[in-house]
């Protein structure tokens, strides 16, 4: 059986984030920033991973809709670091990938209406 590469990308996206997190200062301004970051971008893989065993289509399209929205969310909260001036490669990467994830969501909500 070919494995489900997106659970794993998903997941790996999860993992980069919070190692991401770690390396930012402990400040107030990022306190809240890195909170509401780290819920959306773990829910991204948590949803899609629960989206695999979904009772029907209609579950599926809305834990789809959900891994989407948090996908938007945590590519907002990682622009925000980068325009506050925590800008780096790995940020950079993060954000890329998070472009990617919600284009691929964005895809397959799309795809399953149809």
């Amino acid at each position: 059986m070919k494995e489900n590469s997106l659970l794993g990308r998903t997941f790996d996206f999860s993992v980069n984030i919070v190692l991401f997190l770690r390396t930012l200062p402990s400040n107030e301004e990022l306190k809240i920033i890195k909170y509401r970051l780290i819920k959306s971008a773990t829910s991204v893989g948590a949803n899609y991973e629960e989206s695999q065993g979904a009772s029907s289509k209609a579950d599926f399209n809305n834990k789809i809709r959900i891994v989407l929205r948090e996908a938007r969310e945590s590519n907002y909260w990682l622009r925000l670091i980068a325009a506050v001036g925590y800008d780096s490669e790995n940020l950079n990467k993060l954000i890329q990938e998070s472009k990617e994830l919600k284009n691929i969501f964005g895809a397959i909500l799309l795809k399953v209406k149809q």
